[in-house]
């Protein structure tokens, strides 16, 4: 039985168009035209109207490991209502779960370095992100445009790279099957070299999000 945080492999294949990565390392897909383009851009429109400098739960002394922006977007919005909805009937994960839908925007030279989703046990803010609603479970990211130049996804453990698409989704699991955590999901969102990328990401929890 799925755990209310948690998908499956077998879920997500059952849908038609996703693609699992071919490594027993992890669970890693990617679902093309996920999002349609009129959904994309009034995402692209909520993002640019509320973005402010991203942050980090353990930040260390690099000033320049995450240099993007993000906004957190309002769940009454009809797009993000929209958006829960398609993910719900992808994943099945009880919306209780999951944390406020994300979104990111990337301008030229932007980027975050490689870097995993899970906190860290024991690292700096750990009681203050888990305490409440535990570890992430999933991660589920959806590039909102095409980008001129740069910004691919990496997945450094597999040598697998990403490249932004409108509508295209990529999601994976973040803990290994016994439930540790999984430092193959080291993934790097690269600079931009051209334009500007905007991407949303869903986290979804252990236990409810009761922030």
């Amino acid at each position: 039985m799925i755990a209310p945080g948690e998908s499956s492999a077998a879920r997500l294949l059952a849908h038609g168009g996703v693609q699992r990565v071919p490594s027993d390392k992890l669970e890693l897909f990617q679902l093309r035209d996920f999002a349609g383009p009129d959904l994309c851009a009034e995402l692209i429109r909520l993002i640019e109207k509320d973005r402010r400098p991203s942050t980090l739960a353990d930040a260390g002394d690099d000033r320049y490991f995450r240099t993007s922006e993000t906004c957190d977007l309002a769940p009454e919005e009809p797009a993000v209502q929209a958006l829960e909805k398609l993910l719900f009937d992808l994943n099945g994960i009880d919306p209780a779960h999951g944390e406020p839908v994300q979104g990111q925007r990337y301008d030229v030279g932007q980027e975050f370095k490689p870097h995993c989703d899970y906190f860290n046990p024991g690292g700096e803010d750990w009681t203050r992100y888990c305490s409440v609603a535990g570890q992430r479970t999933w991660t589920f990211m959806i590039y909102l445009n095409d980008v001129d130049g740069g910004g691919a996804t990496r997945f450094k453990a597999l040598g697998k790279t990403f490249q932004p698409q409108a509508g295209k989704l990529v999601c994976w699991n973040n803990r290994r099957p016994d439930g540790r955590e999984n430092p193959n999901t080291i993934h790097h969102g690269m600079k931009v070299r051209k334009g500007v990328k905007y991407v949303i990401t869903k986290w979804y929890r252990e236990k409810p999000w009761g922030w």
